[in-house]
């Protein structure tokens, strides 16, 4: 049964990396059907982001008083709707409406279940669990792509529509092995702090403001890296450059399943240390190949792979680093300070690629990575100071 529903799991991960990556393989021809510039598409990734934080916000209430079966089922309901209804956008303004269904069902989805993994699984299980999240989103741009050449971009978004109710109708059916665990796991929530208590725990903020790095950069190599290699690579064809967006998610893929293999031997902090490290020399390949469209893919390839333990290892260590009466409280403010930097930081990337240039984007990815790498480190010396017993 145990192994049943981490499957369940797996699969529900799958679902949540399916919506990321469509809107950044789907813009550069989107934005021409639409008759809108490119820097628009940060407007609604911007609305997607900000329904996400919202959701995020309220998901330590919602832990504490909702079966986490409940809040995937409801949440990928609203991505199905989402997803929809983009299919059926005939003018840029609908795509705001349905972007609140779309963003809406992310949030508190991703903090329940990321709380439930780190708090009853390994992070070895963590690290595997967010590689299926790089299978969703590796899986939706090649979608795009196909769409693309076959039809056109709304049905890449109807395609990926279906993918996702196949999954809520497995999450429906697979119910009854949620009961137990559940039963457990409120008995653990029952004492956790609020938001306004966990916000003044040694480290919180720092790790906030690492978590705001990470997505920033990561949401903005979500977002442009299509439009990186359209901008800046001439002769590739449309159908190509679509399915460039994959890039990162599959680099996000492979770094997890390593991270995965090693993470119960190295641990956290030093595997979180070492995927900043090839993220970096990812960006210095892709800042040394300003005409080369094969190394720049390596590059972001090598970009997503050392992003892959960041998040994930992140989420792990809220239990152990925060304590447990903080960590459901503190992985849904990881997961708001996550959007924050997904909301607004493609969007300003919008704005400054078009003064400046899109080549400018490995410069802004390396500024976000170093933001990240040393609050994180500066969490860890916070920490240390926490009273044992906490």
């Amino acid at each position: 049964m145990a192994s049943l529903l981490l499957a369940v799991i797996y699969l529900i991960f799958v679902s949540l990396g399916l919506p990321d990556s469509l809107l950044g393989a789907g813009w550069p021809t989107m934005h021409k059907a639409f008759g809108v510039p490119s820097s628009y598409a940060g407007y609604v990734s911007m609305t997607i982001a900000f329904m996400t934080i919202i959701s995020a916000l309220l998901s330590p209430k919602l832990i504490q008083k909702v079966h986490t079966k409940w809040i995937v089922a409801v949440s990928i309901s609203l991505t199905v709707l989402g997803l929809l209804g983009f299919s059926f956008s005939s003018a840029y303004f609908m795509l705001f409406l349905f972007a609140v269904p779309y963003g809406f069902g992310a949030g508190a989805i991703d903090a329940a279940v990321n709380h439930y993994v780190a708090s009853n699984y390994s992070g070895s299980v963590m690290n595997f669990l967010h590689c299926f999240y790089g299978v969703g989103a590796v899986i939706s741009p090649n979608i795009m792509a196909a769409a693309l050449k076959h039809a056109q971009w709304n049905e890449g978004y109807r395609w990926t529509s279906y993918m996702q109710a196949l999954i809520l109708l497995v999450v429906i059916v697979s119910f009854s092995l949620w009961s137990k665990n559940e039963k457990s796991q409120k008995e653990d929530d029952s004492g956790s702090k609020g938001i306004r208590q966990t916000l003044k725990a040694p480290g919180v903020l720092s790790t906030l403001i690492s978590f705001f790095g990470y997505c920033a950069g990561e949401a903005t190599c979500f977002l442009w890296t299509s439009s990186y290699f359209a901008g800046t690579k001439e002769g590739l064809s449309k159908e190509i450059v679509a399915s460039f967006a994959s890039l990162i998610f599959g680099g996000l893929m492979l770094g997890r399943i390593v991270s995965g293999l090693v993470s119960n031997k190295l641990g956290d902090k030093k595997l979180i240390r070492f995927g900043i490290l090839v993220e970096f020399v990812g960006i210095l390949l892709v800042l040394a190949s300003p005409d080369n469209y094969v190394l720049a893919a390596v590059g972001f390839v090598t970009i997503g792979c050392g992003m892959g333990p960041v998040y994930p290892g992140i989420q792990h260590m809220a239990p152990a680093k925060f304590g447990k009466k903080y960590s459901a409280s503190a992985i849904g403010l990881q997961m708001a300070s996550a959007y924050v930097g997904t909301t607004f930081m493609p969007m300003v990337f919008g704005q400054l690629q078009q003064i400046v240039g899109i080549w400018i984007m490995p410069w802004y990815i390396l500024f976000f990575m170093l933001i990240n790498f040393g609050f994180l480190e500066l969490s860890h010396k916070q920490c240390q100071k926490r009273p044992a017993g906490v």
